[in-house]
């Protein structure tokens, strides 16, 4: 599953800021409620939208589930 281009309740644009967020989170392990503040990420249905959304989490960096199922192909 990729990440939204956009929420699915309100519509704002989700599919730039979601790598930002995975660096800053899952590599350099900031606080995740900081990152969606300083990215400008207000609404509950966004935050939803991000958190929610699977990774892997790998000694060499974090994967979307989606990177994992394309190497079988």
């Amino acid at each position: 599953m990729i990440i939204p281009v956009r929420c699915f309740t309100c519509g704002k644009v989700l599919g730039s800021i979601f790598e930002d967020y995975k660096q800053r989170v899952y590599l350099n392990g900031e606080n995740a409620q900081e990152v969606l503040d300083e990215l400008g990420v207000q609404r509950y249905c966004c935050r939803r939208t991000i958190v929610a959304h699977p990774v892997i989490v790998k000694k060499d960096g974090v994967e979307e589930l989606i990177d994992e199922a394309a190497r079988y192909e």
